[in-house]
Order: C-alpha cells, then sequence, then structure tokens
C-alpha cells in the first residue's frame, strides 16, 4: 500500500514506496493537470528486475503541444500497464483446481437437469439454441465415460428441476417453449424406463430449485408468470405432494441451493428485476426456514468485503461438509467460485472457472451434481455459445492449467 504522496515540484510527483523496499517514484505532474489519472496498486518486486531503488521519470516540457501531450500519454499508459499488472495477485491466492474431464457426449446444451444418484451422475432435458432437448445421458466417474439412456417421456423442454429419492431419479416442471408445465416423471435406472408420476402440486413453471433431503425430493420457488416462494415435499413411496412452510424471504427465480448435512440451503436468484442477497437454511423436521448472512457486502464488517456471490443461473455442489456455488452470473457470465462452511456461516472464493488456460470458459445455465464427494459441472452456456466440456473440482489443490 502507498505510504505518501508529495509533489517535490511543478513537474514531479513523488511517491513513497519505502513500505515495501522502494523509496520513491516521481511521475510528471503534467499526468495530472492534463486530466490523466494513475492508479496504484501494491508493488511486488518478484515481478520486476530492477535495478535501482527508485523510478523517475521526469520530463521538462516547456511547451504544451499537441507532440508533447501525447509523448504524456505514452507514458503515462506506459506505468499504467506496469503498475496494473500487480493486480493479479489476488487471482494467485485462490485455492483450488479445477480437472477438465471426458467431454459430455450428447449436443452441448444449456438449461438442463443435473442428478446424481449411487455413484452416477445423470444430465437430461435442455436447450441447443434451436431445439429444446428430452434425451437422458448417465455418467460413470470410475471410467469417465457417458452413455445414453432412456429418452425422457415428458415434452422436450428446459428450466426443469430434478432430484433423487428412493433409487429413482425424479425430473419435472419446466418450459416447452409455450407451456409451463408442472408434469412429473420418475427414472429407474435398473430397468432404464421412465413412468410418470403425480403432477407437481404447485402451478406450473420453470426456474424453480429443487433438493433431496433424507428419502424425500422438496420443489420450491420459480416462475409461473408471478415470481414464486412455494415449497412442496414429494413422498415417492405415498407418490403424493405436501406443502411445506414457504422459503424465507423474497420470491425469486434462477435461486441456487444445496444440502449438507439433511439442510437444506437456499439463495440468490431473480425477483422483479432484482438480483436476491438473502440467504436461507431449512430444516426438514421442524419445517422451519433460519436467515443466515447475506451473500453480498451488507455490513460494515470486513467478513463480507470481497463477497461477489450474488448471482442467479449458477451451479451447486457439496465436498466435505461444504457447499460450492459456480458459474451463473448477474449481467454478464461468470466463472467465479465460492466455497461455503456452515459452521462459521462464512464464504471463501476459490480458483475460478475461467477462459484463461486454467479451465474451462464463464458460463451460466450450466448443471452440476456431486458423486462420492467430489463436484462436477457441465454444459452451460456463454451468449450463444453452448458448451458440452466437463470439470471436476479439487477445493484444497493449487491451480495446474495442464490438468
Amino acid at each position: 500500500m502507498l505510504r505518501s504522496m508529495e509533489i517535490i515540484n511543478k513537474r514531479s510527483l513523488y511517491v513513497d514506496l519505502s513500505v515495501i523496499g522502494h523509496e520513491k517514484t516521481a511521475f510528471p505532474s503534467e499526468f495530472i493537470t492534463s486530466g490523466l489519472s494513475l492508479f496504484f496498486c501494491p508493488f511486488n518486486p518478484s515481478k520486476f528486475d530492477l535495478k535501482t531503488e527508485k523510478i523517475m521519470i521526469q520530463k521538462k516540457l516547456s511547451v504544451m503541444n499537441w507532440s508533447n501531450l501525447i509523448i504524456k500519454v505514452g507514458i503515462a499508459l506506459s506505468i499504467l500497464v506496469i503498475l496494473s499488472s500487480c493486480g493479479d495477485d489476488d487471482d494467485d491466492d485462490l485455492v483450488g483446481n479445477w480437472v477438465e474431464l471426458s467431454d459430455f457426449e450428447g449436443i452441448p446444451r444449456s438449461d438442463a437437469v443435473g442428478v446424481s444418484l449411487e455413484g452416477k451422475g445423470y444430465v437430461v432435458t435442455g436447450y441447443d439454441g434451436e431445439d429444446r432437448l428430452n434425451d437422458l445421458w448417465e455418467y460413470d466417474p470410475q471410467n469417465d465415460y457417458w452413455k445414453q439412456k432412456a429418452d425422457f417421456p415428458g415434452k422436450a423442454r428446459n428450466g426443469a428441476v430434478g432430484f433423487s429419492a428412493n433409487g429413482r431419479v425424479y425430473v419435472g416442471t419446466g418450459y416447452d417453449g409455450t407451456n409451463k408445465l408442472n408434469d412429473f416423471y420418475e427414472f429407474d435406472p435398473y430397468a432404464n424406463s421412465w413412468i410418470q408420476v403425480a403432477d407437481f402440486a404447485g402451478s406450473p413453471r420453470y426456474g424453480a430449485i429443487a433438493m433431496t433431503l433424507g428419502d424425500r425430493g422438496y420443489v420450491g420457488t420459480g416462475y409461473d408468470g408471478n415470481y414464486l416462494k412455494d415449497f412442496y415435499q414429494y413422498d415417492p413411496v405415498a407418490d403424493e405432494w405436501a406443502q411445506r412452510v414457504s422459503v424465507g424471504g423474497s420470491k425469486r427465480r434462477d435461486a441456487m441451493a444445496f444440502v449438507i448435512d439433511d439442510i437444506g440451503y437456499v439463495f440468490g436468484g431473480l425477483d422483479n428485476g432484482v438480483y436476491e442477497d438473502d440467504f436461507w437454511k431449512y430444516a426438514p423436521t421442524a419445517d422451519s426456514w433460519t436467515q443466515l448472512r447475506d451473500i453480498s457486502n451488507a455490513t460494515d464488517e470486513d467478513y463480507d468485503d470481497d463477497y461477489t456471490i450474488v448471482r442467479t443461473n449458477a451451479v451447486t455442489f457439496v465436498m466435505d461438509g461444504k457447499g460450492y456455488v459456480a458459474t451463473g452470473g448477474r449481467s454478464t457470465t461468470g466463472g467465479d467460485v465460492w466455497e461455503y462452511n456452515p459452521a462459521t456461516d462464512l464464504w471463501v472464493e476459490k480458483t475460478e472457472l475461467a477462459e484463461d488456460g486454467s479451465g474451462g470458459a464463464d458460463r451460466t445455465e450450466a448443471v452440476s451434481f456431486t458423486i462420492n464427494n467430489i463436484g462436477y459441472v457441465i454444459t452451460g452456456r456463454n451468449s450463444s455459445y453452448y458448451f458440452d466440456d466437463v470439470w471436476r473440482f479439487e477445493p484444497n489443490s493449487e491451480m495446474n492449467e495442464y490438468d
């Protein structure tokens, strides 16, 4: 951090860098009088081969003409490039490694459903930019390959939800391009067959959340023409839906959810143009919601100063008793990743999934699942580009761009 700044004369501005071992740096004062701004960040000596302890840039400019102005602009921009390069240090401090796996073998898509069950992952439905889809694919993480299974029997759709319970996969709701839907279907992976089950008890919708708690499935929030916060439990043995206490806080669509130790967590999403920053946990035995700390910089305390967790259409997974949210975004797509610790109710940023040679591209409307305590991120889109790549996350490893 800069210790001090002082004008030595009308031509030079000195910056005291002695706090990090470099005494003073001088910049022509005309950079400031010309309306140019210089932005400083902590200087990282390891990035530079400095032969002296001072950098002095002085220009004795007697005439303010265009040629001199061009020279000054060039010098200023050069300094900005050098100084701004140390701004990448924050990314170097993040922990977590993304490993690219065998590509998803179905059509590249977004807004599909991802579910895990008994050591396998499933991706079904979605949208490829032209058509809504109804194909189902099963992922075997041990052999890193995909196998197509029986097609989803309902209307092709996107924006649906899914969960696993009682040894089966359940998929329903969504949007078929014309209608919002509330039908639901059960997939038996052993018989490789589907049957239709009781319709979702809430209104037809898309952009909802779903989770598994114990041996029951839960579905809530979403959009049916209005933003929603209702919440329902599905009993797979009785094939019945029952309404439960609504999600706390605001109505929302395209929110995120995960489960840790049989407690459900819901956060984010969109409500009438507002990106929601509230965070809630659900106890199924008490049928009650408890508000947690917001996922934005909402307090005067330090812990949330760097929070950039608010988003929609992200993916979540759980590893070693911690929850993770990745991708999604607000006005733009993202690749940043955050880890939640339920013991402290705090978030820590991890290595992002980014298009820089060290991971996958930023994206929204991807899918995810957890298999054997490992999180996976699959498919998604960035604008009109649709993905079929697959990534595994190692939260405690250093990033290896060659994985």
